[in-house]
């Protein structure tokens, strides 16, 4: 039954399958409105790690996000839940050992999935992988493209809520902040090689303040609070609170600009339409990179070892030791420019998700 077509009539229950990480959910978040479109009554839900989970709440897309946790549910009880909700159709968009053995004996008629190694045998419906490099998001919607659904929407999607709402407006008056008019930094990234070093931002951050009069906003994730503490003191910006994602996401709407590794509140910032410029070394912005017209991304372009994806550098780290302050600060004016002439020709991409002030207002 590999490559069968589907019999749509059929396909009452969908389970799409994305569990990690932060950025990679969103990344998958574009098929949801195709999905939905071409099966208006068909339940449809969405299995990720409890921890990523956050990325789609509120998306009004899916019918329910189903979770898990690797540190207590075993491949074997998931697979359990699985079955007991009956779907006909399960789109495995991760394709690990795991996604591909929950989704071969989900019970499913159809199966969709990447043939990676010998997880193929767990689809049969085989989405085969582009060659060349292809955005995460393209990647995703390749498996729509191969049900035989009309891709019309590509944007990736990240919705605030009135909580999130109020927490950002209530951080902003307390800070004296006006939105729209200060900088954001995030400090955070998932690997070490992929972090631009503290004592950069710190510099970054004085740069903005002194030479362009604006506020800066440090952002962070767990257990990069002391950093982040730092840089706030010696720079004399404004450290964020301990923030759900929601609640970051929610402050990140109200920036002019975030300046980030590459990371989840990358993609999370690009999403809400916010100017992003993507700090970028062992990591690949045509695979990964923030997803819109109103994003850039800054590299060590002097070197040839880029796109490595290397965790531990054995060459010191040269893409992120070497890559200057002065360089990100430039990078981010000519962004600012960019973005400012765009607008006022109406050719940028506008703001997504919820308004701020239209919650608390």
């Amino acid at each position: 039954m590999h490559n069968a077509s589907i019999d749509r009539s059929r396909i009452r229950r969908i389970l799409v399958i994305k569990p990690r990480a932060i950025g990679d959910v969103l990344l998958s978040t574009p098929v949801l409105p195709d999905l939905r479109r071409e099966f208006p009554a068909a339940q449809i839900d969405f299995l990720v790690e409890s921890f990523a989970s956050p990325v789609l709440d509120g998306n009004p897309f899916i019918n329910r996000v189903v979770t898990y946790d690797t540190r207590v549910d075993s491949s074997a009880s998931i697979v359990s839940r699985v079955r007991k909700n009956h779907y006909d159709l399960v789109i495995d968009l991760f394709a690990n050992p795991r996604t591909a053995v929950i989704t071969l004996l989900s019970g499913a008629r159809y199966r969709a999935g990447f043939p990676f190694k010998w997880r193929r045998v767990a689809y049969n419906i085989i989405v085969t992988p582009r060659s060349g490099q292809v955005h995460n998001v393209e990647f995703n919607l390749d498996a729509l493209r191969r049900l035989g659904i009309e891709v019309t929407s590509t944007a990736p999607s990240f919705y605030l809520d009135e909580e999130s709402g109020e927490f950002a407006h209530s951080f902003l008056v307390e800070n004296d902040l006006a939105a729209g008019e200060f900088l954001a930094i995030n400090i955070g990234g998932g690997w070490g090689t992929k972090r631009w070093p503290l004592d950069k931002f710190t510099e970054l951050s004085s740069m903005i303040r002194l030479r362009l009069h604006r506020r800066v906003v440090v952002l962070y994730g767990p257990s990069e609070e002391a950093g982040a503490a730092k840089i706030a003191r010696s720079s004399r910006a404004i450290l964020a609170p301990p923030t759900s994602l929601k609640q970051m996401g929610a402050i990140l709407f109200q920036s002019r600009l975030l300046i980030t590794n590459d990371s989840g509140p990358m993609h999370i910032a690009a999403a809400l339409g916010v100017p992003t410029l993507a700090i970028f070394g062992p990591t690949s912005p045509h695979l990964q990179g923030p997803y819109g017209n109103i994003s850039e991304i800054v590299r060590n372009e002097k070197l040839d070892c880029l796109e490595c994806n290397l965790t531990k550098c054995p060459i010191g780290n040269l893409c992120m030791n070497e890559l200057h302050p002065e360089t990100v600060f430039e990078e981010s004016q000519n962004l600012i420019r960019k973005v400012e002439i765009a607008r006022s020709t109406s050719k940028a991409g506008t703001r997504r998700g919820v308004n701020v002030h239209d919650i608390v207002s």
